[in-house]
């Protein structure tokens, strides 16, 4: 029967993902609109962005915190293209965004000495095999896959190349272990739920060390420069900005991480996502119709959770008609106004796609499910 109960809140999308509980745009009437980004009390307002997250990430004192334009797309681009060059390169691939690097490493910046190691979705690459005399490409947290790294215990910490790691999708909902890792990206779009357009960069020591010695042999745009005659850019990882950043966005995250503070810090993020995944694993135990994407629950995401449909009708259609199906029933819920944008990722596998990060709550995840078996069974009864 078709539900008679709504999620308070409908968005589930992964990437911009949804507001913290009970936000509303009243929490923006402070912002520094209007004002230099290089005022004093801007600066004090991008400043405490970057300390509130160090202490929310437990980012170690000696590591170097910038925020950066275009994303977490445009800070792993910077730390790619500014530091990536004198060793060889294993990068790990094992969905879409993971296989983005591979062509900017590849065909962008025409390294010849890479190794690529890949896995399809729902699986990781075989990490006995990443060789860390060279640099290390990789994403935590596979977004359109649902495949994450278990823990950092791969990385050796007598390693001699560098790490670097794209985590936007894990930062704050899953525990980074900052020894193993030199370079970490994300953005506030995700977890925390932030607006878009902004990357924040982390450098570990022996990252400083690469970008100061090191001159890439590539021209360097302007916004990718963080370095200049052996030395750090003055300002930059201390509240300064490349370009100009949105005072009103700069408001936003403040709010986010004052109310992830107010909760209980970064445990307690983490173990908000961790109950949203065992969730949807407690519906999907009675579910006869979908199932993880991820079939091993060790690398299974908490916050991008992908699912297959192992329907028997549905997977005797082809891949065409299937993504026709999910669209469709994914169409029916948004106009429902039970659940929006959660249709996988259009290179995935066809199924669906729910974000379970920090910021969703338990309420409207247990009002979803009742949807999606309706919704799933009533596109099914449509075409049989």
């Amino acid at each position: 029967m078709k539900p008679s109960v709504y999620p308070a809140n409908p968005n589930f999308s992964s990437g911009p993902c949804t507001k913290r509980p009970n936000w509303s745009p009243n929490v923006l009437v402070d912002a520094l609109v209007g004002r230099s980004h290089r005022s004093a009390l801007a600066k004090q307002r991008i400043q405490e962005v970057l300390d509130r997250s160090r202490a929310l990430l437990n980012i170690p004192n000696d590591y170097q915190v910038a925020i950066t334009p275009a994303s977490d797309t445009g800070a792993f681009e910077m730390a790619l293209w500014s530091m990536l060059g004198p060793k060889g390169v294993d990068v790990l691939a094992w969905e879409s965004f993971g296989e983005g690097w591979v062509t900017d490493i590849v065909t962008q910046l025409m390294l010849h000495d890479v190794n690529v190691l890949r896995a399809n979705y729902g699986f990781l690459p075989d990490l006995g095999k990443v060789e860390f005399s060279r640099d290390v490409v990789f994403t935590w947290n596979g977004t359109t896959s649902g495949a994450c790294l278990p823990n950092g215990d791969w990385i050796p910490d007598s390693r001699t190349g560098l790490t670097f790691c794209d985590a936007t999708s894990a930062a704050f909902a899953m525990s980074l272990p900052w020894e193993k890792l030199d370079i970490v990206t994300y953005s506030w779009q995700k977890v925390l739920g932030g607006e878009a357009q902004h990357g924040v960069l982390v450098l570990g020591p022996r990252a400083v060390e690469r970008l100061t010695g090191y001159q890439p042999s590539w021209p360097l745009p302007k916004l990718f420069r963080m370095a200049k005659n052996g030395e750090m850019i003055d300002g930059f990882f201390s509240g300064d900005t490349i370009n100009t950043p949105s005072m009103l966005c700069v408001e936003d995250v403040l709010d986010s991480l004052r109310w992830a503070e107010g909760i209980g810090g970064g445990p307690a993020l983490i173990s908000r996502s961790q109950s949203n995944l065992a969730m949807i694993n407690d519906w999907l135990n009675d579910c006869t119709w979908a199932s993880f994407l991820v079939d091993d629950p060790a690398i299974r995401s908490s916050t991008s959770v992908c699912l297959r449909i192992n329907d028997p009708w549905f997977e005797s259609l082809s891949i065409k008609d299937q993504r026709g199906a999910m669209k469709a029933m994914c169409k029916l819920l948004e106009n429902e106004g039970a659940a929006k944008d959660i249709n996988g990722y259009r290179d995935a596998p066809p199924g669906l796609r729910i974000w379970a990060g920090s910021t969703v709550e338990a309420t409207d995840l247990q009002l979803l499910f009742p949807w999606l078996d309706w919704a799933f069974h009533e596109i099914q009864s449509g075409c049989t």
